[in-house]
């Protein structure tokens, strides 16, 4: 049952906001997770249904200085299984502009990968570039916005990059966390080895655990608060 509705929230969501158009080269940011994992699954298969046409393939950015382990070989038989290309490609969070000491590790981090996630997708003619945050993810950012930066706004489903010829989606933007990790339980997908030494030291964790006490307060708030979220796209 939540296989069916994982896959029925994802094509809800291409169609809601209109994330897919003929012709598109979407390249997914598969990080090893459960939600890239799957994203990269769910876009495969509907990539040979024909309408729209459109191509995919995927990207792993290795940080050379952040102690994050994950099986690449795996990686690649798993995007090899789907019949996508998979292009391992390395970075640091030393290099560039955000190699600040003001900015936290997380940031650094996120920009850098970002950063070479453009210019892998810049290199292979990708007009969009597919993220795996789901709705748990724009939920905890609005939060997080609300509280430290006195505005309501959150990640976009889709959002044209400023200066830049390339789109970004969320095509799980309206699944929970607990249905796409059901959906990896299903499918076996093989936990990494190690996560990222300051995943449990973050802002992001924190308001994850008020928005755990939020739910069991009010079982509806994850539907409300992602409508009054809708409404900033």
């Amino acid at each position: 049952m939540r296989k069916d509705k994982v896959t029925k929230l994802f094509n809800e969501a291409l169609k809601r906001y209109q994330l897919i158009a003929d012709g598109d080269r979407v390249l997914v940011g598969l990080s090893g997770g459960k939600d890239s994992m799957a994203l990269l699954e769910l876009l495969a298969l509907r990539s040979r249904i024909f309408v729209p046409r459109f191509e995919v393939e995927a990207a792993y950015v290795r940080m050379s200085d952040i102690p994050y382990q994950c099986d690449e070989e795996y990686l690649q038989a798993f995007s090899e299984t789907l019949g996508i290309k998979l292009h391992i490609v390395e970075t640091t969070t030393l290099s560039g502009d955000a190699a600040s000491k003001d900015e936290t590790p997380c940031f650094q981090c996120s920009w850098q990968r970002r950063k070479k996630l453009f210019e892998t997708a810049k290199s292979l003619n990708c007009n969009k570039i597919a993220l795996g945050h789901h709705r748990d993810d724009l939920m905890e950012t609005a939060l997080m916005n609300l509280t430290f930066q006195g505005q309501f706004a959150t990640m976009r489903p889709m959002m044209q990059m400023d200066n830049f010829p390339m789109t970004l989606i969320r095509p799980l933007c309206l699944i929970r966390e607990a249905d796409l990790q059901q959906w990896a339980d299903d499918h076996e997908y093989r936990k990494q080895l190690k996560t990222c030494p300051f995943d449990h030291s973050s802002r992001r964790h924190d308001i994850r655990q008020i928005i755990i006490q939020l739910e069991r307060l009010n079982p509806e708030f994850p539907f409300t608060f992602f409508r009054a979220i809708e409404r900033t796209f």
